[in-house]
């Protein structure tokens, strides 16, 4: 099963599964060794926290390569779209609370809500897809039904 990615997203994906390759891997490699040199390894924590280390840069790259395997990079047009879409940039207004805020429905695995990008799986962003503005949206979360207005809908380069 494919994954929707930016194009963004997924040259992130790629740099940093090229650092943990080219920088971090061979720095545990070399902690490693100098853990070993200091003797004893049951009774060597340098060497278990490097093992450790190791272990977690090792599973990350399996990560990294396996969502870069199955990452389909959608292509986003910047300008403008009446309909919300994978890759738009949607202001919606809380009809409880007037409060205005702005996404970007990108895939699951770059979706960083502290930066404005949420996943197109998402509550808010499954009931955004497919509107226009002026539509009314419900999303439904565990503390009840809130309902958004779309504002405004664009497209950014990611």
């Amino acid at each position: 099963m494919k994954i929707p990615m930016t194009k963004k997203g997924y040259e992130a994906l790629q740099a940093e599964l090229a650092r943990l390759r080219r920088e971090d891997r061979p720095k545990n490699i070399q902690a490693i060794t100098e853990a070993r040199e200091h003797g004893d390894l049951k009774e060597n924590a340098e060497y278990k926290a490097a093992k450790e280390q190791q272990q977690f840069i090792d599973t990350r790259m399996s990560e990294l390569e396996h969502k870069l395997s199955i990452a389909q990079v959608v292509e986003i047009s910047p300008g403008q779209s009446d309909t919300v879409v994978f890759g738009a940039t949607v202001t919606i207004l809380s009809l409880e609370s007037q409060e205005e805020k702005r996404y970007t429905l990108v895939g699951q695995e770059e979706a960083d809500i502290k930066n404005g990008s949420i996943s197109v799986q998402s509550p808010i962003g499954r009931a955004l897809i497919g509107h226009q503005v002026g539509d009314i949206v419900e999303v439904h979360r565990p503390a009840g039904v809130i309902e958004y207005q779309i504002q405004s809908i664009c497209f950014e380069e990611l």
